[in-house]
């Protein structure tokens, strides 16, 4: 059985990151757990798919509408050296949720990710000025059409209820003083977009690119009262009084905790119901507040906490970590290559949207429920029947690599423990219930009496039946309830 350690290192790879190779394991575990936290925290710089080879072969990506966009994200995901880039990109998606069926720009929803990947580990007020510039945003929720003495107060209102406080922590006037500090904030060429929105061309390079203004003219510059405080405040003002608000150091932490350690309830219920750990909630808002609203100080001590340590498995994956985690421990992603079909990374992610998360339209401005909310019989269904088919395929990569693997390691393969233990091992996941571990055994004794009556035992015939025994037990492991968990 592997080490304490590795267990820890396993958990922190699903959660920093979406899960690990066997090769990525033993790296991780030479580096040690503390040193891993701070290369995920500080990654150097990212190696990736370059979008020169993804543009070259799948010329329809350079359009970035809707779901291709979001296949070209996909891409990155799977193929990044540094996947907390990603997977905080990924948080700061369903906390800010915008999508593409009312910005109709899906270049504008991946520059979003972009400003997500620079500006998410750093100070969370600097995070809020740029989420407020942001074009696909200023759209969202209509801050394009708020103005000096017309003003519109879904962006205002929104800030606070579903960003930064929650519910219970401002009044109505303070949404709308929030709306005015906002008015003249809006985009360059939105009238021209505008226009062009419904007959343009989308063809060779796709729509151009929203980019943000401010219109001194359209802006109130008149005294406001937010949150008890008063003065001419404009929308950088009004997002530095918000960050210091002990209601935003709360709200952030309870955030980062149901992402990285263990499901919460639904958002709009967390002014009527308490955190499940009101402990781990305040060690993290101190942190916000010691470090200057700096993430990456949050992520630093909830990483190293007994809080995050202790909560294994506590976390039902999204169908995208699903998705893009079966897909990097496949290896089948990892280049482009011409004979393969260029939109199959467009299918795996609607594989993630039958499963419940399209990542380009979100279900609501509350970005989408999670936990146990993931799971009803169809989506299971399709989470298990996505992962068992990729990881059956011994043509892949990865799959190749760990049969290879679990070959050498395994010095009896027909002893059902042994192979259980050393393919649960190598995916990752040491400790599984009592119930889905004798589940695996029972599969491991079944595929071995199988192959002795059939009676080959020996050469060719043996080491492929070996290598099709190994693939059956790995698919019952991504198909058990541990693998649906982070």
């Amino acid at each position: 059985m592997s080490s304490e350690e590795r267990m820890l290192i396993s958990h922190l790879a699903r959660r920093a990151g979406f899960g690990a190779t066997p090769d990525e394991l033993d790296r991780y575990e030479k580096t040690g757990y503390e040193a891993l936290v701070e290369e995920f925290l500080n990654p150097s710089e990212s190696q990736y798919t370059p979008d020169d080879l993804i543009f070259r072969r799948f010329a329809n990506l350079h359009s970035s509408q809707g779901p291709a966009g979001i296949s070209y994200w996909a891409h990155r995901m799977v193929s990044t050296t540094c996947p907390l880039e990603e997977k905080i990109a990924l948080l700061w998606k369903n906390v800010f949720a915008t999508g593409y069926a009312k910005t109709n720009h899906g270049k504008g929803l991946l520059d979003q990710i972009d400003m997500f990947r620079e500006f998410g580990l750093g100070p969370f007020d600097d995070l809020l000025i740029e989420l407020s510039k942001d074009p696909s945003m200023l759209v969202w929720l209509d801050n394009c059409e708020n103005h000096n003495g017309a003003i519109n107060e879904n962006y205002g209102r929104e800030i606070m209820e579903l960003f930064s406080m929650g519910v219970g922590n401002y009044t109505e006037d303070d949404i709308k003083e929030c709306a005015r500090a906002f008015t003249g904030w809006t985009m360059r060429n939105a009238e021209y977009m505008a226009l062009m929105s419904a007959k343009d061309s989308i063809w060779p390079y796709g729509r151009i690119n929203r980019h943000f203004e401010f219109r001194d003219y359209d802006h109130d510059d008149g005294e406001k009262v937010f949150l008890g405080e008063r003065g001419q405040f404009n929308g950088e003002d009004i997002i530095e009084i918000i960050c210091r608000q002990p209601a935003t150091a709360r709200f952030l932490a309870r955030h980062l905790y149901n992402f990285f350690v263990a499901d919460e309830t639904p958002v709009p219920q967390w002014n009527n119901i308490p955190p499940r750990d009101p402990a781990a909630i305040e060690i993290l808002a101190h942190a916000y507040v010691e470090s200057g609203h700096e993430i990456r100080s949050m992520l630093r001590v909830l990483f190293n906490s007994d809080f995050f340590k202790e909560a294994q498995l506590a976390r039902v994956k999204s169908p995208a970590e699903l998705v893009i985690g079966t897909l990097r421990m496949t290896g089948e992603r990892r280049e482009l290559k011409p004979e393969r079909d260029p939109g199959r990374l467009y299918f795996d992610m609607l594989e993630a949207e039958f499963m419940g998360q399209n990542l380009s339209n979100p279900p609501s401005v509350e970005g989408w429920h999670t936990g146990l909310e993931w799971i009803n019989s169809g989506a299971l269904m399709d989470r298990v029947n996505f992962a068992a088919q990729h990881v059956g395929n011994r043509s892949n990569p990865g799959v190749s690599e760990m049969v290879d693997r679990i070959v050498r390691e395994c010095s009896d393969i027909s002893a059902p423990d042994e192979l259980v233990d050393t393919c649960l091992d190598l995916i990752g996941l040491t400790t599984v219930s009592s119930d889905s571990r004798i589940s695996l055994l029972a599969i491991a004794s079944r595929t071995m009496n199988n192959l002795q009556d059939n009676g080959e035992t020996n050469g060719q015939t043996e080491n492929r039946e070996d290598d099709d025994r190994i693939i059956e037990i790995l698919k019952a492991v991504v198909s058990s309830r541990e693998y649906q968990l982070c």
